[in-house]
């Protein structure tokens, strides 16, 4: 059985695939996509190699490039994504990736506060399953998708790699998934999901790099832009250069996180205020993880709080856990 864990965010493109019985091969692309004539023309003239080419709706596009690749084309930061071209160019750009013909299982994810809508789950389960055209000469198709929670695929891929599972699986667990552009968590009981604790906020990676990138302005008369903090990031880089001058963005990040991650913790907290009893662990899933780690250990200094390995794919291997 083939399946898919497809975790289709605002600033990456995460992949988890193969077949169920196996470990799945994982991959992360960025998340920029746009019509291919937007696309700027290198002055090498070399053919690029570092993006797909893909159709939406007939129309070719480009995907799994840097978002600020593309002229005169907005980049989606709105709650309304996943019903864009752009998000599909990256579906399809997924399904390539994958290097399936048929995919029989995929699971993919939303925003906790989009999930709980059952008009948007079911729109996008529907837009996901059946052939896809993804190039004019590649069809693929998906039998069956199942749409969950954001944060409940980090959960799972979490629990599965421990060797005694048994402390998460009787506490309650507050995960927190901290994305480009939403925060989001679940409280999870005994297995089970509480709804009335779940919860999405704005405050998130990219209000956290607009922050980093006023704080450099005012020291060094220019604007680096969240996009080239964002790539350097994702290339794990140090340094951005400004005016000639190379410039150590990370203390910038941390005065940034610690100025926006108590904002979010105390949205935590007051979520958790509706149940009878609090969370006993706190779980850190999602690419934004390490920004928020230090404000959410200062929110709870009673509990245990952990970090998924690697977890910018701890929810697109979750999500294929759960296929699988």
């Amino acid at each position: 059985m083939n399946v898919l864990g497809i975790d289709i965010g605002y600033s990456n493109l995460k992949l988890a695939f193969g077949k169920a019985g196996h470990n799945p091969q994982v991959l992360l692309r960025p998340a920029g996509a746009a019509p291919a004539d937007r696309l700027g023309e290198k002055i090498s003239g070399k053919a690029e190699d570092d993006f797909l080419r893909v159709m939406v709706n007939g129309n070719p596009f480009v995907a799994g490039l840097s978002p600020d690749r593309a002229e005169l084309w907005s980049r989606e930061l709105h709650e309304d994504y996943p019903s864009t071209e752009s998000y599909r160019a990256l579906f399809h750009a997924g399904l390539l990736l994958s290097e399936l013909d048929q995919v029989d299982v995929l699971v993919t994810g939303l925003p906790v506060n989009q999930y709980l809508n059952p008009d948007l789950r079911e729109r996008l389960q529907s837009q996901m399953q059946g052939e896809h055209q993804v190039t004019p000469r590649r069809r693929i198709t998906v039998q069956q998708v199942k749409v969950v929670p954001q944060p409940v695929g980090g959960f799972v891929d979490h629990v599965w790699n421990l060797t005694d599972a048994s402390e998460f699986e009787e506490s309650r667990v507050l995960v927190v998934d901290p994305g480009f552009f939403s925060v989001d968590w679940v409280l999870i009981s005994h297995g089970e999901l509480r709804r009335q604790s779940c919860g999405t906020s704005l405050e998130a990676s990219s209000v956290i790099l607009d922050e980093a990138a006023k704080l450099v302005a005012n020291d060094f008369g220019g604007n680096i832009g969240r996009e080239r903090l964002e790539n350097a990031i994702r290339q794990n880089q140090t340094e951005v250069r400004l005016f000639g001058e190379r410039i150590d963005f990370a203390s910038y990040l941390k005065k940034a996180a610690d100025k926006v991650g108590p904002i979010v913790a105390t949205r935590l907290r007051e979520s958790l205020r509706k149940e009878n009893a609090g969370a006993d662990i706190v779980l850190l899933v999602g690419g934004g993880a390490g920004f928020f780690e230090p404000s959410v250990k200062e929110a709870f200094p009673n509990l245990k709080v952990s970090t998924s390995d690697l977890p910018v794919f701890a929810n697109a291997r979750g999500f294929w856990r759960i296929g699988a």
